[in-house]
């Protein structure tokens, strides 16, 4: 039986994944204070996003728009 799953990418750093969401952040003006590493679930490589304002998450949301947009 063969398997028709799709090929999985490689984890990523997770220390190399917030910094360079921060840099990309960045470039576009916006900052997420508490963006770090999440260190509970260190098998899963999450990122903590944060909590942030409304107006950030507004402003977060058009980049995101802008970006799919391309």
């Amino acid at each position: 039986m063969t398997d028709m799953r799709q090929p999985q990418p490689e984890p990523a750093d997770l220390d190399a994944a917030t910094e360079t969401l921060r840099e990309a952040l960045a470039l576009a003006g916006i900052v997420l204070p508490s963006l770090a590493p999440d260190l509970g679930s260190p098998a899963l490589g999450l990122v903590n996003l944060g909590r942030v304002r409304a107006e950030t998450a507004m402003r977060l949301a058009a980049a995101v728009r802008r970006g799919a947009a391309q």
